[in-house]
């Protein structure tokens, strides 16, 4: 079931999401910490924002996979593919694809990352600057005859 693969790849994409987040219409005045949001706004989510500012996650900045352990986060508090009814459709085929591909690579091979410490923009989603070239050197299996 890869449980605790899962819980690093939601802990890798609650620390770099793969959509940084996207726009929402408000359906109602909102009155929020004071502010006045008039209906129809124009109103931006950040998933970064949720994951790393919300409150939601002690010490936010720290990798820890065992955050999603038990039930994992509330609702709404990690949002890597959104959330409710516009949640993103391929979130489950996502999940499997990731899943089969660190199976398959570590099952498979020993690899190391080319570049030590990749520089990362974000144009929306995470880009590694230069690439993410990795050696990968395949497991040999010694077979007693």
């Amino acid at each position: 079931k890869m449980r605790y693969t899962w819980n690093v790849v939601s802990e890798t994409m609650r620390v770099m999401p793969p959509i940084m987040g996207a726009f929402r219409e408000a359906l109602t005045d909102i009155r929020y910490q004071g502010y006045h949001i008039p209906k129809g706004w124009k109103l931006y989510w950040s998933s970064s924002f949720t994951h790393r500012e919300g409150g939601t996650f002690e010490d936010s900045m720290k990798f820890d996979p065992s955050r999603f352990e038990g039930g994992g986060p509330a609702a709404y508090t990690y949002v890597p593919f959104g959330g409710g009814a516009r949640m993103c459709l391929g979130k489950e085929f996502a999940r499997v694809e990731i899943l089969i591909f660190i199976h398959n690579i570590i099952k498979r091979f020993r690899w190391k990352l080319k570049i030590v410490d990749p520089q990362i923009a974000y144009d929306p989603t995470p880009i590694p600057l230069d690439g993410l070239p990795i050696l990968l050197l395949p497991h040999h299996h010694h077979h007693h005859t």
